[in-house]
């Protein structure tokens, strides 16, 4: 709006100039996929939408792209390249936890998320998705939210486009309120006094591996609490489920009738009958708690149900993803110097 009033040599009211002053702020809604697998949000990109996964666990915004073979877009929205300006000899390639991956070239273009804008950000257009990504029909890429450090684009790592549009921000931060079975937002550069209830629980990031990653303390079981502290972890809103030390684990599904490690299924089942118990995690001294009804991550068959809470084996730190963030208002504020993640209940009665 201030452009508008300089275009005509006028002088701007003293309250678009304050608004100006204070930054960008904006908000986008994420729609949540069948049994909250993953959270969709629009992303303009040269003027083109896209419905991308926000990841916290990855750095890499890419979208699939027109340089892909038609068999692979069908039933995608996907990037026009013809839209922005190739980064002539830049290459990105990514490979998640899951084995999924997509590479590619890179395009500078005009990204704009919930009325925020980045004018030259790095665009990753696919060439090449695995199989796993050519399946999901609801996703058309990801919007990396991790740190930059651990952009895959080569010769030269490519900022975020949080860390494109941060210093432009009224806040350096942003916010992710997920929700059960339906929309929540995510907010970039201010935080809504109407979405959280009580005080923000603050805790330190450490930034050395690239990730949202921080020291979570003990927990407890329905009513049964255990001192062993649950140790190195990071905040990720791209991974489903919420992966904690075997042991921990164990744990929780020794109070869960009929659970049992089921190795046909990869994981902890239980009978879908069964009631499982709440868990409480000790976050910089205060207790958040995830319903038992969220631990009922999905049906395998009519009698038979996934855990939502399963062990971190073979990835070396556990991982908090929506199964615990969707029990959660949470504040990824990135203020140079004092990096932390915030944590407050959210408003209202969350969703059994």
């Amino acid at each position: 709006m201030l452009n508008t009033y300089k275009k005509y040599n006028k002088s701007a009211p003293s309250a678009v100039k304050a608004a100006a002053a204070a930054g960008q702020t904006g908000s986008v809604a994420n729609v949540p996929l069948p049994y909250d697998e993953a959270y969709l949000s629009p992303v303009s990109i040269g003027g083109q939408t896209m419905n991308l996964n926000f990841d916290t666990g990855s750095s890499d915004l890419w979208v699939y792209s027109d340089l892909l073979p038609s068999t692979t877009t069908n039933g995608h929205d996907f990037y026009k390249v013809a839209s922005g300006v190739e980064k002539q000899g830049y290459t990105w390639g990514i490979t998640y936890g899951d084995g999924s991956g997509a590479s590619g070239k890179v395009y500078a273009d005009k990204v704009v998320v919930g009325g925020v804008t980045a004018t030259s950000q790095a665009v990753e257009a696919a060439t090449s998705v695995s199989k796993a990504f050519i399946s999901d029909v609801h996703s058309d890429g990801l919007l990396g939210l991790a740190f930059s450090t651990i952009n895959t684009v080569q010769p030269y790592p490519q900022t975020t486009f949080f860390d494109t549009v941060k210093s432009s921000l009224a806040s350096p931060l942003f916010t992710s309120t997920l929700k059960k079975g339906s929309a929540g937002t995510y907010d970039f550069g201010y935080i809504d006094a109407a979405k959280y209830k009580g005080n923000i629980t603050y805790i330190p990031v450490i930034q050395d591996n690239g990730f949202w990653e921080f020291n979570a303390g003990n927990y407890i079981v329905g009513r049964t609490k255990f001192t062993t502290n649950i140790g190195d972890s990071i905040a990720d809103t791209g991974t489903t489920l919420l992966y904690l030390p075997a042991r921990i684990v164990t744990n929780y599904y020794a109070q869960v009738k009929g659970a049992t490690l089921n190795r046909s299924y990869g994981g902890w089942t239980f009978p879908c009958a069964s009631t499982l118990p709440d868990l409480t995690i000790n976050l910089g001294g205060t207790g958040f708690t995830v319903p038992g009804t969220y631990l009922n991550y999905s049906p395998i068959t009519r009698q038979l149900c996934f855990g939502g809470l399963q062990p971190n084996t073979g990835i070396g730190f556990s991982i908090f993803g929506d199964i615990f963030l969707k029990s959660v208002f949470t504040v990824w504020d990135a203020t140079d110097g004092k990096v932390r993640l915030g944590f407050a209940k959210q408003a209202g009665t969350l969703k059994k």
